[in-house]
Parts: structure tokens; sequence; C-alpha cells
């Protein structure tokens, strides 16, 4: 398995977006969904229309820890899942295979999201880097560990910490200070 990292810098996050943009809504959305929910990929591919119209909150059963888990979705979120959503069948599947009637698998997501990112130059990303995205950006805004913990579902913060690749950084900041 590959470690991924977060996707730090918040151009390279607008980047991404403008290319899942040229490439359809439902890679868009599946980006945004993942960045802004911290949802794993397996969660957010079993997602149908129903979980998500004209509703302001996500709630599912985490599939790797079957807790029940609410996710708050944003205004601007909400207005792009009703324009996507608009017209389609309530039991469809949100990121519905142009092939069949199922999702598309974790495979299609991956390269997805890891073709969007190798454009613009972004490395060690894979759909785990949504999540990781979450995390890292909430803690940057936040500085709450004990929360994004919870939020996570991590047994400590120091798992959490480096989950989201801000030990090291942590470690750095405090050592450029350090003078004896």
């Amino acid at each position: 398995m590959n470690i991924v990292d977060p996707i730090r810098e918040k151009e390279c996050i607008n980047a991404v977006k403008r290319i899942l943009r040229e490439s359809g809504s439902r890679n868009l959305l599946l980006f945004l969904l993942g960045i802004n929910t911290g949802l794993r990929v397996s969660d957010l591919l079993r997602l149908r229309v129903k979980d998500v119209k004209n509703k302001d909150s996500l709630q599912i059963r985490e599939k790797k820890t079957h807790k029940i888990k609410k996710f708050p979705i944003s205004k601007e979120i909400q207005i792009f899942i009703d324009e996507y959503v608009e017209r389609k069948a309530l039991t469809r599947y949100l990121f519905k295979s142009k092939k069949t009637n199922k999702p598309i698998t974790r495979i299609q997501a991956y390269r997805i999201i890891k073709d969007a990112c190798d454009t613009i130059g972004i490395e060690h990303t894979g759909t785990h880097s949504l999540r990781k995205t979450f995390g890292y950006h909430l803690y940057k805004q936040t500085k709450d560990i004990a929360l994004l913990q919870k939020v996570l579902n991590h047994s400590s913060q120091d798992i959490t910490l480096r989950y989201i690749g801000v030990t090291q950084e942590i470690i750095d900041d405090k050592l450029k200070m350090f003078a004896l």
C-alpha cells in the first residue's frame, strides 16, 4: 500500500477542482465531498441521490467502523449537489459508473483523483488524500486536535497528527525557532 499525503496548498486544491470540473460534475463532486466531509472513499461510493438530495447533512453508517456518523454539508456544496442530482432518480448511486448502474469502483475513483493531481504535479496522492486533506485543513483552521481525532475515529492525538502529516511540520517550525 502506498502512503498518500494531504493536499496542503489551497491553490493546488483549486487547480484540482478546475481539472475535475472539465472532466464532469460527478468527478468534481467526488472530490468536493471527500475534502469537505472526510469520508472514506468506500463510504462516498455507496452514497445514493436520496442520501444527499435536499439535505444539509449526510448521515451514514461507516463501512469500516460500523459507526453512525453525521457530517454537515456547506451551503456552497449543497447548491452544487442540488444541481447535480436535480433530474436523477433517488435510488441512483451518486457516483454512478458510465457503463453500469453501479457506482464507480475504488480503482476508478483512485484514477480520477490521481490523474487530476498528477496533471498539476502533486505527488503521493490517491483517494485517501481526500480524507487527509479534510483533516489537514480542519486542523489548520481550528487547531483542535481532539475534535479532529473524534471526527476521524482515531485512538490517539499522535495518530491523528501523523495521519494528516503535521507532526513533522510542527517539529520543523519549533526547531527553526530554537536556539541556545
